[in-house]
Formats: structure tokens, C-alpha cells, sequence
């Protein structure tokens, strides 16, 4: 009794809750009955090897793949498959290529500006000067193309766009798994503190253990399309872990850190 009802107080008072999700493609379940609780302020990760469906679960959450079933609460309200315009004033994504996912023919001041424009934001300029010193990069990038940057610039440019309209809720995909491993620090160490400054909300899926630890104080474990465990971060990097998928992962992840 105690637990159930203690489940039930930490789904009331979640920003983030997903229960019995379920996707498929055809025939082929890939996200097969997915639960999980998301408390404002926190970092949830999610780990698992490629195919798990870890990916296709933040698709879902923010509205892109919109052919799921079971429940899915966000700021206190039910989602629908199809989300409205201002679902995305709450709710963006950072995604694995900066590459890919910024518009490769416009300048940067144009891809920042979308969104407000579509948000109907005021001042602008003012606006994206600010979005640009925020995640460090120089007044000098915002009339350069995309190309014109480095892989590291373009994922801040990527993170400028996401905050520039003011969400409360971060989804990030693999968001340095592209990156040089010189740079992959600089930006978990921006979105840490970006997140403490802004009281954010993330979800991070990544492959790699040591990337969700650094950022992450919760974790699900998938494989198969299920979550298989869940545990604090503290409890993995000690060891502390139930299930032999996660006891492989963490082993693995230890032997490709060892040096040389």
C-alpha cells in the first residue's frame, strides 16, 4: 500500500510521465510498455545500445512520431499524438548531428530568429545576442552559415535554438556522441549549468554510460525495447545494479576507459 501510494504522489508532482508506452513500426513493437516518472529540476537518462528504442521514445515525447499508445503526461497535462504550437514553447530537442539539424542554407541569425517569430517574441535582437553569449559562442557567428562552423559551435548554435523560446522541458538525443571527445566535455559541462540556471527539465538518451552519469542523477537501462532497470547514478557507477544487461553495459563502459 505504502509504495502504491507513493508511486502515485511522485506521478502527481512529475513533470514528466510516461505509463505503459508502447510503439510499434508495422508489425514490430520496438517500445514495448515503457514507464517512467520525471521530477521538475531533474535529469533522467536513458542507456542503451542502438535499437533499444531509447531514440524513438523522445520522438514520441515530442511529437514527432505520433503513432503510440498508452499515457503520457507533461507538465501536468495528457498529450495527444498531435501536438499545438504552444506545446513547443514547453517542450525541444537537441539532436545527435548539429549538422543535420540545422537548416544548412541559413544564416544563424535566421535560425535563431524562427522561432520566435513563430512564438511571437518581441525584441528580437536583443534576444538572440543574448541566446549566442548564453552558450558561448561570439557575436561574430550569427551572420555565418552552418558549415562555417565547427562541430562544437554548430551543437551550441542547436542548444541557442532550442532555449531561445523559453521551454521548461530539454529532450536530448545523443546531443555530443557527434562531437570530438576534446569538445564533448564543453558541452555537457553548458548543459549542466544551463539546466541549474534555467530550472530545465532533461531527458538525455545516449549509448554512452559515462555521458549519462556525468549529467544524470536517474537512469533507465533499455534493451529489446524495454526498460529493464532503474537506478540512481550513484547506484551504477558503484555497481550497485539487479540486471545482467545493466551489469554488461557498465562493464564495458569501465573497459573502454581503461588507458591504453
Amino acid at each position: 500500500m505504502e509504495n502504491i501510494m507513493s508511486e502515485m504522489t511522485e506521478k502527481t508532482n512529475a513533470k514528466i510521465t510516461l505509463d505503459n508506452l508502447r510503439i510499434s513500426f508495422g508489425d514490430i513493437e520496438v517500445v514495448k510498455g515503457v514507464s517512467f516518472n520525471v521530477a521538475p529540476g531533474e535529469c533522467f537518462g536513458i542507456v542503451g545500445e542502438s535499437g533499444s528504442g531509447k531514440s524513438t521514445i523522445l520522438r514520441a515525447l515530442v511529437g514527432l512520431y505520433p503513432f503510440w499508445r498508452g499515457e503520457m503526461i507533461i507538465g501536468g497535462d495528457p498529450q495527444l499524438p498531435i501536438r499545438q504550437k504552444r506545446f513547443y514553447r514547453r517542450v525541444q530537442m537537441v539532436f545527435q548531428d548539429p549538422y543535420g539539424s540545422l537548416h544548412p542554407r541559413q544564416t544563424i541569425d535566421r535560425i535563431l530568429s524562427e522561432p520566435l517569430i513563430v512564438h511571437g517574441f518581441l525584441n528580437i535582437e536583443k534576444r538572440i545576442s543574448d541566446a549566442l553569449s548564453e552558450v558561448g559562442l561570439p557575436q561574430s557567428v550569427r551572420f555565418r552559415f552552418p558549415h562555417q562552423l565547427s562541430g562544437g559551435q554548430r551543437q551550441r548554435v542547436a542548444i541557442a535554438r532550442a532555449l531561445i523560446s523559453e521551454p521548461e522541458i530539454l529532450l536530448l538525443d545523443e546531443p555530443t556522441s557527434a562531437l570530438d571527445v576534446s569538445v564533448q566535455a564543453e558541452i555537457l559541462n553548458l548543459l549542466t549549468d544551463l539546466r541549474e540556471r534555467r530550472k530545465l527539465t532533461y531527458i538525455l538518451v545516449s549509448h554512452n554510460l559515462a555521458v549519462v552519469t556525468h549529467l544524470c542523477t536517474r537512469i533507465g537501462v533499455m534493451i529489446g525495447g524495454e526498460m529493464v532497470e532503474l537506478l540512481s547514478a550513484d547506484d551504477l557507477r558503484a555497481g550497485r545494479v539487479t540486471h545482467p544487461h545493466t551489469a554488461e553495459l557498465r562493464s564495458l563502459s569501465l573497459s573502454l576507459e581503461e588507458p591504453g
